[in-house]
């Protein structure tokens, strides 16, 4: 729950201006009072609203974006589309940085409040419930760009990552593989909860496959992850053929662990990684991957966005674009001796 000024003089036992006098510094109150009030505000961690402080004050046009990690080429593609459209509008980017982490979030939302700015993007692979509350009771503008954002009543841009894991599946499927592992990044507790889990699942259910949690798992996003996940699954006496990997990243670690064990991409194991960032073109074999239109996606949240702080209708709450399997070396037929 939000604190109010309103709460901070109750629990104070003061009236409201004379809460206002204390952290505006405008009239002298007492010492008793002013450490009775800002004892309260420092239990409570009340944050003012910058907004009502000061009505006369223009509106923001700077527009808040939390990423989850600011070095990830995706979060640089999308950060170009929402800069070129925040540009065309008028409105400054003020970028913060959450490692991925739900309390830096959380900070960075007061923070952004305070600072009056207009709306917020957040980009994060997992969106939480802290987080979606909180920005719904502040009443600040917000949009995500989240894997889960289709699980809230939320306003988001991205793709249907359901579909897209389905279609991975699928491909592999058409392309003889029936023994195809799964490495995603860490989104849930309970990986059967996820879209991308969920694809998989109803690709396999409809060639009468059953999934194999020996070769599905969850990690974090990180070369090294990706490594140390492909290493158990070539340790398997039944390994998989293919393997679908839920980041490019988590990809190109896959495939340092495939060579390290002498074996041959796409010969011996196929992979494919998601989103298709530049580092799939430079990595040898070149990688097949899910092609995310990033730029796209970040223009179409910005614009979002700037909707809602217009109060303009927004016709889908969940805009998702298109996306495509790019077709590399790193994935081929299953050869008929395996």
């Amino acid at each position: 729950m939000v604190i109010t000024i309103k709460d901070v003089a109750r629990m104070a036992g003061v009236s409201v201006s004379t809460v206002s006098r204390v952290l505006n510094h405008s009239k002298p109150v007492s010492d008793e009072i002013r450490k009775r009030v800002e004892k309260v505000v420092e239990e409570t961690g009340y944050v003012p609203n910058p907004v009502a402080r000061s009505l006369v004050m223009k509106k923001s046009q700077c527009i808040g974006v939390i990423v989850s990690d600011v070095s990830k080429p995706r979060v640089g593609g999308y950060l170009n589309g929402i800069e070129e459209v925040a540009r065309m509008y008028d409105y400054d980017l003020f970028l913060c940085n959450s490692y991925g982490e739900v309390e830096r979030e959380i900070k960075f939302i007061h923070l952004l409040y305070t600072k009056q700015v207009a709306g917020i993007i957040i980009i994060s692979p997992r969106l939480t419930e802290k987080v979606v509350t909180l920005t719904a009771e502040l009443k600040i503008p917000t949009v995500f760009i989240s894997k889960n954002a289709m699980d809230y009543d939320v306003i988001s841009a991205g793709v249907d990552d359901r579909q897209a894991s389905y279609d991975i599946t699928k491909y592999f499927l058409e392309h003889g593989h029936t023994r195809i592992g799964l490495i995603q990044m860490k989104l849930s507790e309970d990986i059967e909860k996820t879209r991308m889990f969920e694809g998989y699942q109803n690709a396999l259910k409809e060639h009468g496959i059953a999934v194999d949690k020996m070769i599905v798992s969850q990690v974090k996003n990180t070369f090294e992850e990706g490594y140390c996940a492909m290493e158990k699954l070539l340790q398997l006496e039944n390994r998989p053929t293919a393997v679908f990997c839920c980041s490019d990243d988590l990809a190109v670690g896959a495939m340092g662990a495939v060579v390290d064990n002498g074996l041959s991409i796409p010969e011996d194991i196929s992979i494919v990684g998601y989103y298709d960032t530049e580092i799939c073109s430079w990595v040898r074999p070149r990688m097949t991957a899910v092609h995310h239109p990033l730029y796209d996606i970040g223009a179409s949240s910005a614009s979002l966005l700037l909707k809602k702080i217009e109060n303009k209708p927004i016709k889908e709450k969940h805009i998702q674009l298109p996306y495509e399997i790019i077709e590399r070396e790193t994935s081929n037929r299953l050869h008929q001796e395996k």
